[in-house]
């Protein structure tokens, strides 16, 4: 759901047309082909995807190109005509430095250039190689330095940036289409203690670091930025949320609907939607997204965020929610072309460290690491949120909140609402009382979630 489909007349995008790399129009590279011919030195710039299309060292094909930047995949198509078409959204692109730089701001805004011919790899391989190959085949005396002039800076920034492993292009393309399933289809741990830690602490990726390791949320100011967009949350979002994370024992997942308006840069969060399915339900998954998708499009509303509980343990992100954030956030930025935020909010509702009954609901953002440390974890950072109070509650909410009744009723995870929450508080009543936090204007409220608080004790 994260991702769009592509468009019906794809946009052809030229960025990165300051570069040397950029490819030549097919006028330019005919001239430059006729006069020059084999037996005379092409320069650098002369090389170009067409050329190895038509001189045999590249085939066009589906998802054959591809980008690794600062620990995010993009995947490529490799047109006959020499352009790239990218699979998350079809965008066609004239060339790999224009196609590079368009990813790489995705991911860093404040990426200048993409390093095109160093950073795209065709079937696991760096397209230079390819120049390489070219040169050593149809002009074996020229100086091989001509195949890299000029780039030797861009492989080795971008060296680091890419790693030393190539992701298969077929695996690629698979990931870049599982969209939001993969937040539904984790399968994450059980209840424990979990102490969170610093992200100061972290430095670089360990394949041996539990993904679990809950992380603090830094503020904005304290990585000198500032909150890049502004957040209102309805009440019931709250509610129906706060609702749902408090039914099971189990990590349960939801996604947020609401509006982007680029002229405030406010990102308006009106509804939630929970995934009434397992985390593991590969099966019943896309159904439930599906489903969700359409309810999206029939109200007029965009997807922006995301939920997810920690049932017993802090309402912190783990390493695994940071790069599942991550990714969400490239997806809603590559859909459109201008940047879209994505919230991502997490819900606390029975842990002890909680200040009194209420649940802790943290909304999040994650901030791309410093390019020069492109193999640090994402920077986890608390979003600061105006919470609009609702008139009243909607009959979309009752009908939600009575379906995951009805979808929780036989789950062996369902929380038992008799047990004491403490000495003096049963766990319904720590419900009723979490969910009065974000009650709305109309006090009738109270006594239509009555019919819902009776189905909760009629379970038991």
């Amino acid at each position: 759901m994260m991702g769009s489909e592509p468009p019906s007349s794809p946009q052809v995008v030229e960025e990165g047309g300051d570069e040397e790399d950029e490819e030549l129009s097919g006028g330019e590279d005919a001239e430059l082909r006729t006069s020059a011919g084999r037996g005379s030195v092409l320069t650098r710039r002369g090389i170009t995807l067409r050329v190895l299309l038509k001189d045999g060292l590249v085939e066009p094909g589906d998802g054959v190109l591809s980008i690794h930047y600062l620990g995010k995949n993009f995947v490529g198509d490799l047109l006959t005509d020499g352009k790239i078409r990218w699979v998350e959204t079809g965008q066609i692109f004239n060339s790999p430095s224009a196609w590079a730089t368009h990813c790489k701001r995705l991911v860093n805004p404040a990426k200048k250039s993409g390093c095109g011919w160093a950073s795209v790899r065709y079937r696991g391989e760096k397209l230079v190689q390819y120049k390489t190959s070219w040169l050593r085949k149809y002009q074996p005396t020229a100086d091989m330095s001509l195949a890299s002039e000029g780039e030797e800076d861009e492989m080795g920034d971008d060296e680091e940036e890419e790693g030393k492993t190539a992701v298969p292009a077929e695996e690629k393309n698979r990931k870049s289409k599982t969209e939001l399933h993969d937040i539904s289809l984790v399968q994450r741990r059980g209840d424990r203690e979990r102490i969170p830690v610093r992200y100061c602490t972290l430095g670089t990726r360990d394949v041996a670091r539990d993904p679990h390791t809950l992380v603090e949320l830094s503020a904005f100011s304290a990585i000198n930025r500032f909150q890049p967009f502004n957040v209102a949350v309805s009440s019931n979002v709250l509610l129906l949320m706060d609702f749902h994370c408090h039914l099971t024992t189990s990590e349960v997942v939801g996604y947020l609907g609401g509006r982007w308006d680029t002229t405030t840069q406010l990102l308006t969060v009106l509804r939630a939607f929970p995934c009434r399915t397992r985390l593991a339900d590969r099966e019943a998954a896309p159904v439930v997204e599906e489903e969700i998708c359409q309810n999206l499009f029939m109200r007029g509303l965009s997807l922006v965020g995301w939920y997810h509980s920690h049932p017993r343990g802090p309402a912190l992100p783990s390493l695994q929610d940071i790069d599942s954030q991550m990714d969400h956030q490239l997806r809603l930025q590559g859909s459109s072309n201008g940047f879209q935020p994505c919230l991502g909010i997490i819900c606390g509702p029975y842990y002890h460290g909680n200040q009194g009954v209420a649940s802790t609901i943290t909304p999040f953002w994650v901030v791309p690491p410093p390019e020069q440390r492109p193999n640090d974890y994402g920077i986890p950072v608390a979003v600061e949120v105006t919470y609009v109070q609702d008139n009243f509650l909607t009959t979309d909410v009752l009908n939600e909140m009575m379906l995951l009744v009805e979808f929780y009723r036989a789950a062996p995870d369902l929380v038992n609402f008799s047990q004491m929450w403490s000495p003096d508080t049963a766990i319904l009543d720590k419900i009723k009382a979490s969910l009065s936090g974000h009650a709305p204007k109309d006090q009738a409220y109270s006594q239509i979630l009555e019919h819902v608080y009776n189905q909760l004790r009629s379970i038991q």
